[in-house]
């Protein structure tokens, strides 16, 4: 009977069903309590009540059903404590209680149970410490408290039986040291224990686990050095000790495991060098040793990984030059080398990378002219702040003493008074001329309001500049060329979208050109560009990607992709002509994309984006009819974890999730 909308209460007459066996309501509407009648069927084996509306307290008299092997609460709005009547189930083996609002004690008892393979209870208010002989006693297989406010000792016998796979305690307050016994279960796949107060050393024995994938040990108080014999794992993909107080030099071998996709050791005290051992990594995709107190050069042989993805070195001690074989890497996409004390040139060849999207290179001792091809030419200049000796490309043009010999420099003492007046005098006309270019800009804002005078305007009195998010085909002056009353497709609050056809390459995209007060534009504009590239970042296939921005001291136009089946609103309430045939499939497809986009930016994004507006008409959807949250004009950045907006925005009568 589960996945049905069945309504109101579970009557209290199914306790009379004295022969049920298995009871099964799940994903549903249900509500109220859940009814202790229940306790009455003796020969009941499984209660499937996971993804209804219940509250109140679980009731006790379930514990009477001796019988019961499956017991499924999960994704419900139970309260109050785990009743201690469950741990006399000596038959159960499954009890899901994830995703509720229960408070108090897991129940010591429940430590005894002698069948129970499954246990999990993420997602409430649990506190105090898991039973002492959980695992012990029983077969258990999958364990997950994350997210509670457990604390004190992760149990020692967990695996004593041999068949945890699944070890799952993230985001509680586990102290003490990692279990000797974890490192030698052998049937383990996953370890998530991150986000705790676990102290002590990583023990010896992970690497020689045949199924482990997945070893995450981040955000704790671990010390010493991660474990020699971790190198020599066949099974391992994901491994995360970052935030840690690790130290000694990594492995040499670490980044070498074959099956390895993800090594994250950022904000340790490693020292010592980058491992110079990257000839057997064919799977590495994520490399990030950020804040880890790495010396010495970057190693060449770090081109060998033909999979890497993302390189994230920055805010270590790293010297030498910026190898050339990194320019050459197939996939690398992400490559942050920001504040260390590199030195030498930017290789020639990084604008013709074949996927490189964004590149911080900020607060190095760089030096020389900034290539003038291909991705470098859309990057943000503050990818290259901190390095007084680059100039050229995106950044203020190198100056002629860079380019001359010294005994050119050292030329007649009349020359350089010469220049030095020269220079007082372009001084002073650059300054007269921008201040009457801003008298003049204020006046024009306030009267001048057609396209053509607005183009025409700000082409010649504010330079342009394309900020690209990612690898782009088009430049500025494409995008200004297509601002034109007859490529306007809509207007809303936050400005007019126009439709950009480039031909060479032959490209579609949507342009948006905000509105802006005159106030904002005066105060410089700041705060609208920080947002702007923060919704930059967003990465998710339900959100429409911005692709860059173009922008002077007056206007920002923003450049996204273009979605040819328009929006939601006009597809199911449009006029006749302009709707589509969205079939009830489609419409759930839709509607799940949705919620998977507003979760992604909720939960997902740091700092988290509310939206403000979510409707219709703010729904795009793209070839597929695949859904696209769109128009951030009223997003709002919420930096702090708690802060809350005390306002009303959006459309009339909206008022956001």
């Amino acid at each position: 009977m589960g996945y049905n909308l069945f309504e109101g209460e579970i009557p209290a007459e199914f306790g009379n069903m004295t022969n049920l066996q298995y009871l099964d309501l799940a994903v549903g509407t249900l509500s109220g309590q859940i009814p202790p009648e229940l306790g009455k069927l003796k020969k009941l084996t499984t209660i499937y009540l996971y993804r209804n509306k219940f509250t109140a307290k679980i009731p006790p008299q379930l514990g009477n059903i001796m019988s019961l092997e499956f017991l499924d609460l999960s994704d419900n709005q139970l309260t109050g404590e785990i009743p201690k009547e469950l741990a006399k189930l000596e038959n159960l083996q499954l009890l899901n209680l994830m995703t509720n609002k229960l408070t108090g004690h897991v129940p010591e008892k429940l430590g005894e149970l002698k069948n129970l393979k499954v246990l999990e209870l993420w997602k409430n208010s649990l506190e105090g410490s898991l039973p002492l002989n959980l695992g012990r006693n029983s077969p258990l297989q999958w364990l997950d408290v994350s997210s509670n406010s457990l604390s004190g000792e992760i149990p020692p016998g967990l695996c004593t039986t041999g068949n945890l796979t699944k070890l799952i305690l993230f985001n509680n307050s586990f102290s003490g040291p990692i279990p000797s016994g974890l490192s030698n279960c052998s049937s383990l796949v996953r370890v998530r224990i991150q986000n705790n107060l676990i102290s002590g050393t990583i023990p010896v024995g992970f690497g020689n686990l045949l199924s482990l994938q997945r070893l995450e040990l981040a955000k704790n108080n671990l010390t010493g050095q991660i474990p020699i014999d971790i190198t020599s794992s066949t099974s391992l993909s994901f491994i995360d000790v970052s935030w840690n107080h690790l130290e000694s030099s990594l492995p040499s071998e670490i980044l070498s495991i074959p099956t390895l996709q993800t090594f994250i050791a950022s904000h340790n005290s490693f020292g010592g060098t980058i491992p110079d051992e990257f000839q057997g990594c064919p799977s590495l995709s994520v490399l990030d040793l950020s804040n880890a107190n790495i010396s010495g050069a970057i190693p060449e042989s770090i081109a060998s990984c033909q999979k890497l993805v993302n390189l994230n070195l920055r805010n270590n001690h790293l010297t030498g030059g910026i190898p050339k074989s990194i320019t050459n890497m197939p996939t690398l996409s992400v490559l942050d080398l920001s504040n260390n004390s590199l030195t030498g040139r930017i290789p020639e060849n990084f604008g013709s990378s074949p996927a490189l999207e964004t590149m911080n290179l900020s607060y190095n001792k760089l030096e020389g002219p900034v290539p003038s091809n291909g991705i470098l030419l859309t990057m943000n200049p503050n990818d290259f702040i901190g390095n007084a000796g680059l100039c050229g490309g995106i950044l203020p043009p190198c100056s002629h003493s860079l380019t001359t010999t010294s005994h050119k420099r050292s030329s007649h003492i009349s020359h350089i008074i010469i220049g030095f007046f020269t220079g007082i005098s372009v001084i002073l006309s650059l300054g007269a001329a921008y201040f009457g270019g801003k008298w003049l800009y204020n006046r024009c804002y306030l009267c001048n309001s057609s396209i053509h005078d607005w183009f025409k305007h700000n082409n010649k009195d504010w330079p342009w500049r394309l900020v690209a998010f990612q690898r782009i085909s088009f430049t500025s002056s494409e995008i200004l060329t297509c601002i034109k009353e007859s490529n306007v497709i809509g207007m809303g609050g936050a400005g007019i979208v126009y439709k950009a056809e480039i031909h060479k390459p032959q490209i579609t995209v949507a342009v948006k050109k905000l509105w802006r007060s005159s106030t904002d534009i005066e105060n410089g504009g700041n705060d609208v560009l920080r947002e702007v590239e923060l919704l930059g970042r967003l990465r998710h296939r339900n959100i429409v990607r911005l692709l860059g921005y173009v922008h002077n001291e007056r206007d920002v136009i923003m450049v996204y992709e273009y979605m040819p089946n328009g929006n939601l609103g006009t597809a199911l309430h449009g006029e006749q002509s302009a709707r589509l045939l969205v079939d009830w499939v489609s419409r759930y497809n839709i509607a799940l994309g949705v919620a998977q986009g507003m979760n992604y930016l909720h939960h997902d994004c740091h700092p988290s984006v509310i939206h403000r507006d979510i409707k219709s008409n703010n729904i795009l959807l793209d070839a597929n009819l695949e859904a696209r949250i769109a128009d951030f004009g009223l997003a709002r950045m919420m930096i702090q974890k708690n802060e809350t907006v005390t306002m009303v925005a959006g459309s009339y009568g909206y008022i956001a999730p």
